[in-house]
């Protein structure tokens, strides 16, 4: 074990944790996005609709994420599609696991109790009073923790992206493999950072499940 190295090259990691945590929170961020209208989608009336979104789902879910990465980055251009690294490992990321918490969400929404539906419905309530007064408020709270399950996927997930070049925590450990040929150490070193990092986003998430559970 190269103590040595690993405190020389460590402000560089640091450096690359933070563009993974960059990474991780825009892609968060579209993912949340993209299964919030995947979900309204899969439970909406229209066929149409839940046709597309069942259509998204299946694609997202059933091909490997660094395929995704590579026709987006690599084949993008030839479609007219010019992106670089950074926008195509958000994009890519964003949407592939948006398609995860499109059935994290739906499944969520679909679990409360459909008595209290009709219930609400019998009160005079609307569909959409009715699933933003009785249904999204428990939904929210049962969904806490599987988009929690999600995020930490995500976060481990943008590993990917040092495929197509993004200079985060794996493609630094890479690099600098190359010119220590050091890879305990290099690994070592980024495995430590991402269990930082998914350790405080997991802290968080529990917390929030806890506010949520006592509301």
């Amino acid at each position: 074990m190269d103590i040595d190295l690993i405190l020389r090259v460590y402000p560089f990691f640091v450096e690359a944790a933070w563009v993974t945590i960059e990474l991780s929170v825009l892609t968060t961020i579209l993912g949340l996005t993209c299964g919030a209208l995947g979900a309204a989608a899969r439970l909406s009336r229209n066929v149409v609709l839940r046709a597309i979104a069942a259509v998204y789902v299946s694609i997202f879910r059933g091909t490997p994420a660094l395929i995704q990465l590579f026709i987006l980055y690599f084949g993008g251009p030839q479609i007219g599609i010019n992106l670089d690294a950074f926008d195509a490992g958000v994009i890519g990321l964003g949407v592939n696991i948006g398609a995860y918490m499109t059935e994290t969400i739906r499944g969520a929404i679909v679990s409360v109790d459909k008595g209290q539906t009709e219930a609400a419905r019998t009160l005079g309530m609307s569909r959409w009073e009715t699933m933003r007064k009785v249904v999204l408020p428990q939904a929210m709270r049962m969904m806490i923790r599987p988009l929690g399950v999600n995020i930490n996927a995500l976060i481990k997930g943008t590993a990917l992206v040092a495929a197509i070049s993004v200079v985060e925590l794996t493609y630094t450990a890479q690099r600098y493999i190359g010119s220590t040929y050091k890879p305990f150490e290099m690994f070592l070193l980024s495995g430590i950072l991402y269990m930082v990092i998914i350790y405080i986003v997991g802290q968080g998430i529990s917390w929030l499940d806890r506010k949520a559970r006592i509301v």
